[in-house]
């Protein structure tokens, strides 16, 4: 059972919470010796600042260190807010993809999970997603969060899920040895499973990631198979241009909503475009002040001018997790985000080729 303090957490996103309040309100929940995670009351103890009195509002998160490495190593039932009691609704604890080296680990409580998938549904209806469809997923399942997620919102908006596992990890190790045959023979397998899926059954929106999507945009059949039943593709997980998504949105998939998710594991979310007219570069907008965007300058860390390009830096900040200051392994646009949103927005977001010191390959995902 939560421990019954600070309401304010629980605000549904969209609600229009004042920024400064909740921050506080969160600096009390999880640095409270009866509230907060092992994890958080003992990384305080070395922190050169005290975030019960120093962090104010979100752009005092920028005093945290970024903590995302420490992730790889901990016990993960340390990073369980105490609130939760002794049967905490735990969904799962997920893990990131592995593109920037070894696997780090996040725990995703239910609370937010309705949350973030309440969210998402809102973002769907927005772009013209149809409900009481079936979906097919096309993304990594096991440990990774969008194999778990994605099927569910297909059963929340009263269709049902038809999963193709993935193994994003497995396709990265082929292609980082030179085993480029072998991760196009992999792709093809994930092709065969979709084509059969679609041949037999009903499927009104295709959830996958741009480089599986691109496969399929080349495969006669598949295309025409997409074209005849699918009603909107959904895409996540990795980047896609401009012109990639004007290309497949315009010619290869006319008529079908295509709509792409910006979200990683370590943010514990992802979040829909912009819904404008706009034919430029997508626009992401995040669910503020549960999780906000800073775009800086990778060296200095000094936050870039609108319209300048820089390294993403992602809060996440609810009642059942704390990761801020993270500096992520994206690039973007800055923009001026909606009216009352804290912090920044995002267009033309691309992966950076070198993160820690090791090469990013998104492969499939």
């Amino acid at each position: 059972m939560v421990h019954d303090i600070d309401t304010v957490l629980d605000t549904p996103t969209g609600d229009g919470v004042d920024p400064g309040e909740f921050i506080r309100a969160a600096m009390r929940w999880h640095f409270d010796r009866r509230t907060g995670s092992p994890f958080w009351l003992a990384r305080a103890r070395t922190l050169d600042f005290d975030p019960l009195t120093d962090v104010k509002g979100v752009d005092d998160l920028a005093l945290f260190p970024n903590v995302c490495d420490e992730l790889r190593d901990v016990r993960v039932e340390d990073l369980v807010p105490r609130g939760y009691g002794d049967k905490p609704d735990v969904c799962g604890f997920f893990e990131s993809g592995g593109t920037t080296g070894r696997p780090k680990r996040v725990v995703l409580l239910r609370d937010w999970f309705l949350k973030s998938q309440e969210w998402l549904s809102s973002s769907l209806d927005a772009h013209g997603v149809p409900r009481g469809v079936n979906w097919l997923t096309l993304l990594p399942s096991g440990p990774h969060m969008a194999g778990y997620a994605y099927p569910r919102l297909a059963r929340d908006r009263g269709g049902h899920a038809f999963p193709i596992d993935m193994d994003p990890r497995w396709v990265k190790q082929l292609i980082a040895s030179g085993r480029a045959e072998d991760a196009r023979a992999y792709a093809g397998h994930l092709l065969e499973q979709a084509r059969y899926l679609l041949r037999s059954q009903e499927v009104g929106v295709l959830a996958v990631t741009p480089p599986v999507l691109e496969r399929i945009a080349v495969d006669d059949e598949l295309t025409e198979l997409v074209r005849k039943k699918v009603k909107a593709i959904v895409w996540a997980g990795a980047h896609m241009d401009a012109s990639t998504r004007d290309l497949l949105g315009g010619e290869v998939f006319p008529g079908l909503a295509l709509i792409g998710f910006f979200g990683s594991t370590m943010m514990l979310h992802s979040c829909s475009p912009r819904v404008t007219e706009d034919a430029g570069e997508s626009v992401f907008d995040p669910p503020a002040p549960f999780i906000t965007f800073r775009v800086v300058d990778p060296d200095s860390r000094k936050q870039v001018d609108h319209g300048a390009r820089g390294r993403v830096v992602v809060n996440h900040v609810s009642r059942s997790f704390l990761l801020p200051n993270n500096l992520d392994r994206d690039e973007a646009t800055r923009v001026r985000g909606p009216r009352r949103q804290v912090g920044d927005s995002l267009a033309d977001v691309t992966p950076v080729q070198v993160f820690d010191g090791e090469a990013v390959i998104e492969g499939v995902y």
